[in-house]
């Protein structure tokens, strides 16, 4: 008898447990939505990247041929998120914990520029199109 309701428990704890994690993460739903997250500034475009336990949006679309600003936004993160790769550009960086963070990756020609997080759990791309 005390072996079942200990199984019980434990059940149902994994199952709300997995549940509870499931429903935090935000990024893997509304990441696949395009955003309007890109801006021109003084002659640039300026991608703004969130950044917490992902990005957000996992893919921008963006015009090639324009000079071109990424810019990742951290608030509170410490995850592994807060360290960005883009390996064809040979940028490595940490991020802050709270703040933003402009990458200049000049004037990208047409196709996609990824990049992870340094463990490479998270993605992100930037769609450059014409």
């Amino acid at each position: 008898m005390k072996l079942t309701i200990i199984s019980v428990f434990i059940a149902i704890t994994l199952i709300g447990g997995a549940i509870a994690l499931s429903g935090n993460n935000k990024s893997a739903s509304t990441n696949n939505i395009p955003a309007n997250n890109v801006t021109l500034s003084q002659g640039k475009q300026i991608i703004e990247i969130d950044v917490k336990g992902g990005y957000n949006p996992t893919k921008s679309f963006a015009k090639a041929g324009m000079p071109t600003v990424l810019r990742f936004i951290t608030n509170g993160t410490f995850d592994c998120s807060s360290s960005i790769r883009i390996p064809s550009l040979n940028v490595t960086k940490i991020l802050p914990q709270t703040g933003n963070t402009d990458i200049d990756v000049g004037t990208p020609q047409l196709g996609i520029l990824s990049g992870t997080c340094g463990m490479g759990m998270y993605r992100f791309q930037i769609d450059f199109q014409s």
